[in-house]
């Protein structure tokens, strides 16, 4: 669910002139294991499951503290793996060496203590990726084509009305829904075409890319902002055009693609926010990271010089990536910090305390003063509390005060893991004249 901005401008001004951004690091994890990963999926910021080659599945139910081997029943590659709560997932298996050849399709309903297997009833079709809308209905994309769905939880699946092109029946390599009716999938060959599907309808009809918008290699991974504006990540393997991005601002119809002028390949694309996104550069073992929604991008270099493939980003605040040799990093968030914001009209009188317990799990305590110089007639007073990006999410104090000091319990248990701010805000009879406090930063652990 989106939140709701419910006048927050005056906030928004204050809050954009005294707070600097800049991105995130990353640092790599201790992890029982020297295997290359092949996908990665958060449910949130603490369960996690992250496979690859031999059959391996490692999880993490601590944020990436501790990691824990899964019984997969297989030895062979994982190529995706995808839950969709704590406990309901599914995995594609490659069998490359024993006839049948083709996807043996992985899926567990208790987090992945156990896990069955069975065969997707096509041979020769390799699966790359998985993705559920609910327990029942999903989609998959392989090699050397599928892009199929299923309505009863992966029992049988169905090849998509795709409409037909030069282009229509390339390999797939993600599957993306911005909502229920909105999706998008990708993929392509190498030194052919990448390809984009699009469909406005729940995926009853797809349809291509246009042919004269195709870029030369694969499409590895998409990121919707919404359902008009989507942003692909991709490049030249060979290292001879480097690094691309592919977008469009009209839900698909048309696709623009820019070659960023920087060496390597982009095989994932997650974004933070809606501002600061990260691609992986895989063997050139780097990150591309932008901080204005994808239109210019930098790099830097990935921990220890680790070859990294995957990213995901379950929240704001907390981030993953994997790749070859058992590499797992971790994401740490910039600091923020915050400046004089300016003068009030009542800079003198406006006491809003820091908030105990800080960081909070659930309940926090808020305290605020209002000096007798205010005057004898109470003061409407409210207390906001807004992202670090100036949303509000609620507003948990909104009534008359008399001089005093005072105390409010606020509970957060319902707020995702973050940052947050409030801030105080009084209006004064009888010429109603309205003062902010300084914002004070609060955080909020899962």
């Amino acid at each position: 669910m989106k939140p709701v901005c419910r006048s927050g401008g005056l906030f928004l001004l204050l809050l954009a002139g005294t707070i600097g951004y800049s991105q995130g690091t990353w640092e790599k994890l201790n992890v029982p294991a020297n295997r290359s990963f092949r996908s990665v999926c958060f449910t949130d910021s603490l369960y996690g499951w992250t496979a690859g080659d031999s059959g391996i599945i490692l999880h993490t139910s601590d944020g990436g503290k501790t990691w824990t081997f899964q019984d997969s029943k297989t030895t062979n590659e994982i190529s995706d793996i995808f839950f969709l709560n704590r406990n309901l997932g599914w995995a594609s298996s490659l069998n490359y060496t024993q006839h049948p050849f083709g996807t043996i399709i992985l899926k567990t309903i208790d987090g992945g203590v156990h896990w069955t297997g069975n065969p997707y009833p096509a041979e020769n079709i390799f699966i790359n990726c998985i993705l559920f809308l609910d327990p029942n209905n999903g989609w998959m994309g392989g090699y050397p084509h599928a892009l199929v769905k299923t309505t009863n939880g992966g029992i049988d699946w169905v090849q998509a009305d795709i409409d037909s092109s030069v282009f229509s029946f390339f390999p797939v390599l993600s599957i993306k829904f911005y909502n229920r009716r909105y999706g998008y999938a990708c993929g392509g060959l190498h030194d052919i075409a990448g390809v984009i599907w699009r469909t406005s309808n729940g995926g009853e009809k797809w349809y291509p890319i246009n042919g004269s918008e195709t870029p030369a290699d694969e499409v590895y991974q998409l990121h919707a902002f919404d359902s008009l504006n989507v942003i692909g990540a991709g490049g030249d393997p060979d290292f001879i055009y480097g690094a691309g991005m592919i977008r469009t601002s009209n839900g698909g119809m048309n696709w623009i693609y820019q070659e960023l002028g920087m060496r390597g390949n982009s095989y994932d694309l997650a974004f933070r926010n809606d501002k600061e996104g990260w691609a992986p550069e895989g063997e050139d073992q780097k990150f591309l990271y932008t901080m204005d929604g994808g239109f210019t991008w930098n790099d830097i270099s990935t921990p220890d010089s680790t070859a990294i493939y995957n990213v995901v980003f379950p929240d704001s605040l907390h981030g993953f990536a994997t790749g070859e040799n058992g590499a797992i990093l971790k994401y740490k968030p910039p600091l923020i910090e915050a400046v004089n914001p300016g003068p009030t009209s009542h800079p003198e009188t406006l006491i809003l305390y820091q908030n105990y317990p800080n960081p909070f799990r659930s309940e926090t305590k808020i305290k605020f003063s209002i000096p007798a110089n205010m005057g004898i007639q109470p003061v409407v007073l409210q207390i906001r509390i807004y992202t670090i990006l100036g949303t509000e999410v609620e507003t948990i104090v909104n009534k008359e005060y008399s001089p005093g000091e005072y105390e409010v319990t606020f509970n957060g248990a319902d707020l995702p893991a973050s940052i947050y701010y409030y801030q105080m805000m009084i209006t004064t009879p009888p010429d109603r004249a309205v003062a902010y406090s300084v914002p004070k930063k609060m955080v909020v652990i899962k």
